[in-house]
């Protein structure tokens, strides 16, 4: 029995005639799951099965479909999130405890930035940093 975020992979990968690849499936439906964003090797650790240059490519694969996106961090690390709007341009947000990082839904950085006349933007990345929910409740304030 598929779980809804196996069918919610599925859905996403027939909406463009993909072919449904067992990889595939597998690293999409744990980035849905995650609800965050996970480097290459929380995805190997969670799926166990698959070898790491399979789950590069599909990664790679993944992107180029606009399915996930992928960010880089402080720690020039790759982080891959799929979700609500992978393909558009939106801020993120990293926790300073526990090194998180989210999307946060509805943030349009594009049309808040005023560039000089001329100017043409390609990509707009914008991270917000702070404590995230779970972390602020599991330490009082001014106690980082």
């Amino acid at each position: 029995m598929q779980t809804p975020f196996q069918s919610q992979a599925q859905a996403r990968l027939r909406s463009i005639g993909a072919r449904l690849t067992g990889p595939r499936l597998k690293v999409l439906a744990a980035l849905l799951k995650s609800g965050r964003a996970l480097t290459h090797q929380e995805i190997l650790a969670r799926l166990g099965a698959l070898d790491r240059v399979t789950v590069y490519r599909v990664l790679e694969w993944l992107e180029k479909h606009e399915f996930v996106h992928k960010l880089a961090d402080d720690d020039r690390v790759w982080r891959f999130v799929a979700g609500h709007d992978a393909e558009k341009e939106h801020a993120h947000f990293k926790c300073d405890r526990c090194g998180t990082l989210s999307c946060l839904k509805d943030s349009t950085p594009r049309n808040k930035l005023k560039l000089p006349p001329g100017y043409r933007p390609s990509r707009v990345d914008v991270t917000v940093r702070g404590v995230c929910a779970r972390c602020a409740r599991r330490a009082p304030p001014g106690r980082d």
